[in-house]
């Protein structure tokens, strides 16, 4: 069971560094561990990391399919546990192939169950997701996206979550730059990346490295 434990978690962390065939490799570990010794709660919750790293790798609607049977198996478990990451992963996907009334919905669902259970750790990156996929049902809904990542960044600084500050101030960054409001996203970007010393081989890093020259340069 160390060892389940220790996939479920190597798992989580390849996801947050988005190595989505990394996640897929210990996901198929976890799952056939599982299997082996009959630890249905964390055979369900590798099934929902393996649809979620398929999804980010673009096999849609299957991979969706297979995270709703992960959930279905989790939830007859009892187990309430990581239930905010799991549903998280489950609106990614969904946004993957379009579905961002159906992602706003399940992410809707992950706040509720954080605020029920106080699982709290994913409360920024929920927030931000529901920013982007308010973007997605709307382009026009500019105002409401902007809430979610500003509400997002408050979270992240309160919990002093830089990797999730980070990820909202992008979000928010970007939205900016389609503003218009090009200072103001260089100045709301560069705060937070600054602080990092260390993991600029992070795709999150890199990409809001990518962020800033442009806008130093433009």
């Amino acid at each position: 069971m160390s060892i389940v434990v220790a996939l479920v978690w190597a798992c989580v962390f390849r996801d947050l560094r988005r190595e989505f065939p990394a996640v897929r490799e210990h996901a198929r570990a976890l799952i056939a561990l599982s299997t082996e010794h009959d630890a249905s709660q964390w055979l369900a919750a590798g099934t929902i990391i393996d649809g979620a790293a398929r999804a980010e790798l673009g096999e849609g609607t299957a991979a969706i399919a297979q995270i709703k049977r992960g959930l279905a198996a989790y939830g007859s478990t009892g187990a309430q546990l990581f239930l905010p990451y799991f549903l998280s992963l489950l609106a990614r996907a969904c946004s993957k192939i379009g579905q961002s009334h159906e992602g706003l919905r399940v992410i809707g669902e992950a706040l509720e169950s954080a605020r029920t259970t106080g699982e709290r750790v994913w409360e920024a990156e929920l927030n931000r997701l529901e920013g982007e996929l308010r973007l997605a049902s709307d382009p026009d809904d500019v105002a409401h996206a902007m809430e979610c990542f500003r509400r997002a960044i408050e979270i992240a600084r309160r919990q002093a979550a830089r990797s999730w500050e980070l990820r909202a101030a992008s979000s928010l960054a970007r939205l900016l730059v389609a503003a218009g409001r090009r200072d103001e996203a260089r100045r709301t970007l560069a705060g937070v990346y600054d602080w990092f010393t260390e993991g600029f081989d992070t795709t999150d890093l890199g990409e809001a490295k990518a962020l800033l020259d442009d806008l130093a340069t433009t």
